[in-house]
């Protein structure tokens, strides 16, 4: 988890894949975040993706730092306690003129049952699960 943390922080921004009806959704996202042994994103209420995650859960995110590249398939886990959202909001200052922890809109998931693929053109894929 912590290679798939650091990995996804180096690019800055992924590309996140949720589902709505049978059209697939992908946006940038910048926020990752370990907190108490879990993997976390961030993102509003009010935004479609939340709406998308909260109808089926099941993601998919990729990143290229320009050697590899990762994909992350999991399971997001709303976490709707003010210490995970502000942790999140404490790590990424810039966040905190849109949002805070208490105000309705801020919303923190886990990564659940993920699997992480490594991949480069030069090198196998590497799985890392968590």
């Amino acid at each position: 988890m912590q290679e798939v943390h650091d990995f996804l922080k180096k690019c800055g921004a992924y590309y996140l894949a949720t589902v709505e009806g049978d059209q697939p959704r992908v946006r940038a996202f910048g926020t990752i975040h370990l907190f108490e042994g879990k993997l976390y994103i961030q993102t509003g209420k009010v935004k479609d993706v939340s709406k998308q995650m909260a109808t089926n859960p099941k993601v998919e995110i990729c990143a290229f730092d320009g050697n590899e590249w990762v994909r992350v398939c999991a399971t997001v886990v709303d976490d709707d306690r003010l210490e995970a959202k502000q942790s999140m909001l404490d790590a990424y200052p810039s966040l905190q003129g849109r949002y805070a922890a208490d105000d309705g809109n801020c919303q923190v998931l886990y990564l659940k049952d993920a699997t992480a693929t490594f991949s480069s053109f030069t090198a196998p894929s590497r799985v890392v699960e968590f």
